[in-house]
């Protein structure tokens, strides 16, 4: 017999841990509800996501679980979800690792927060525990690179990644009297495709993007940058380690929202303000023909599965996938963005190696394809891309793994958050009118200085 896998209930939130400038502010003991207990030095524990009633992950979880303890006598698992919004879930599990008596030992960690994490003290640096592992020479190099810090540390083990592009409703563009073969090569084609569904009077809207402050990070990255860097511009030139404004094509990607709700190709400003819109577009008006264009991310489909939460039997026959273009279809022809998920040790994790031996099953071969599959991600390696069962999961899967090899990341910075908040603040004055983009632009830049320093900042003539 092996030692039992355990899960515990829910974290309550009764307090918030906040950072500034950098540095955790303390939070008394008390204050964090249910894990003040002492616990067996053998137990490791793993905290995690859950979507509401999802619990994917953690079946998955407990099956590696009951696996790892088999192979480590004297050593058992115990499973934390954490039921949270995206938010809730970065604040929850913050307040768990910013004291050893209730951190965990492995932390799953989403990309967008890490840096933070680390500048905050929560994760310690694990090179030497990846330097001796073969499987970290399979891992994609932008995922390697992800994972560490601007000193270059790595923090973080990526096992699930993604990619964005387009997705069209290939009956929408029937009844449109559109060719259901399309690959867009400009935000013109892009436009004017939807302006054909917009006019053709069939119960459609043309087109989606995310756009502002309601929509969060999903904006920033499946909205604005999805086209800022089909231009000429980044938010962040990594040759010169600043971050750029006054770019031209910062100014022409608010303009093609602005373009979008001028024009009447996508959803109505209002819309745009209801933090809900997601669920809406995805598992209702995407499916049921009532939207003819999609810019989103490579998981999406896995909401129509059957079983899932939005059931699509005929989605691989109703859906066509295309590259996101590049403004003029400029070399290369297509771009995306990649973020993803994957697995840290904490600064006062209880057994360190034993931390990373539960993260190295996490990611043995098998497990990793078993999970990629399972919830619908793309992998963060090359072995697993290569694995036939892997590829052959889902009809678009192959697509959007192929797109990893040229994908961009958000930079990684832990003011990226801060930054990405001004996005989105951008975005809602053009989307409501109350800036030109140009104006927009200009106090973006503005922003931008106030936040990582006039020093780090690059400006350039639009």
């Amino acid at each position: 017999m092996h030692p039992p896998v355990t899960v515990t209930s829910e974290i309550p939130r009764r307090g918030f841990l906040r950072v500034a400038g950098g540095a955790a502010v303390a939070l008394p003991l008390g204050m964090l509800a249910g894990c003040g207990t002492e616990r067996d030095a053998s137990t490791l524990r793993i905290a995690f996501q859950q979507f509401g009633s999802d619990t994917n992950l953690q079946r998955w979880l407990a099956g590696v679980a009951e696996a790892f303890t088999a192979k480590n006598p004297g050593t058992s698992v115990e499973l934390v979800p954490i039921v949270a919004s995206t938010n809730d879930y970065f604040t929850k599990n913050e307040l768990l690792m910013a004291s050893p008596r209730s951190c965990p030992d492995v932390v799953f960690e989403d990309s967008f927060i890490l840096q933070s994490d680390i500048a905050a003290g929560y994760l310690q640096p694990i090179d030497d525990l990846v330097e001796a592992w073969e499987a970290w020479e399979t891992f994609y190099p932008a995922s390697k690179e992800a994972a560490k810090d601007p000193e270059g540390r790595v923090h973080f083990i990526p096992t699930e990644t993604d990619t964005r592009g387009i997705y069209y409703h290939k009956r929408v563009f029937e009844k449109a009297g559109l060719p259901t073969e399309w690959q867009p090569r400009t935000w013109d084609d892009i436009a004017e495709t939807a302006a054909v569904i917009r006019d053709a009077n069939i119960g459609a809207t043309g087109m989606f993007m995310f756009c502002g402050k309601a929509q969060g990070e999903t904006a920033s990255m499946q909205g604005f940058e999805m086209l800022l860097y089909g231009t000429k511009d980044t938010l962040y030139n990594p040759d010169t380690q600043k971050w750029v404004a006054g770019s031209q094509g910062f100014i022409d990607s608010l303009a093609f929202f602005k373009r979008q709700f001028d024009e009447g190709l996508t959803l109505p400003v209002a819309r745009h303000f209801d933090p809900n819109l997601m669920d809406a577009v995805q598992a209702t008006m995407f499916p049921e023909g009532e939207l003819g264009i999609l810019i989103d991310g490579s998981w999406i489909s896995f909401l129509w599965a059957e079983g899932s939460l939005a059931p699509w039997p005929t989605w691989p026959e109703d859906v066509g996938v295309a590259a996101m273009p590049t403004q003029h279809g400029e070399t290369p022809g297509s771009t995306t963005l990649s973020g993803g998920w994957g697995w840290t040790i904490p600064t006062h994790a209880r057994d360190r190696d034993m931390s990373f031996v539960l993260i190295k099953e996490l990611c043995s071969l098998e497990n990793q394809v078993q999970r990629n599959i399972s919830g619908g991600t793309l992998t963060t390696r090359r072995d697993v891309a290569m694995n036939e069962e892997y590829r052959s999961y889902s009809p678009t899967v192959g697509f959007f793994t192929d797109m990893l090899e040229s994908a961009y990341y958000r930079p990684a910075f832990a003011v990226y958050p801060e930054v990405s908040t001004a996005l989105q603040d951008t975005m809602d004055t053009v989307m409501v009118g109350d800036k030109t983009p140009e104006q927009a632009a200009a106090w973006y830049d503005a922003k931008l200085i106030e936040l990582v320093g006039e020093e780090n900042v690059e400006t350039r003539k639009a």
